[in-house]
């Protein structure tokens, strides 16, 4: 998947400040903007890693959508911020 566009990135800014666990403390706005493009930027950077990590069955079967997904769900369930009906 390609970087996110400017629109998209400031989306994604806009929602995590309504849905920030807590408070963000000394950050500001455009800190924490700063760190929604660094995040977009390092998610790039290291796609091939994190491809190459996965296990070749997934990996060869796999979507680009389906292994972000896979990405997103394991961060926020170590975030805490993801429930599962076992839980």
């Amino acid at each position: 998947m390609a970087l996110l566009d400017a629109t998209n990135r400031l989306r994604v800014w806009a929602q995590s400040m309504r849905d920030w666990p807590g408070t963000l403390g000394g950050v500001t706005k455009a800190q924490l903007q700063a760190a929604v493009d660094a995040t977009d930027q390092w998610i790039e950077d290291n796609q091939t890693s994190y491809n190459n990590a996965l296990p070749v069955a997934f990996r060869s079967n796999a979507t680009l959508a389906q292994k972000t997904f896979l990405f997103c769900y394991v961060a926020m369930r170590r975030a805490g911020r993801l429930r599962a009906q076992e839980d």
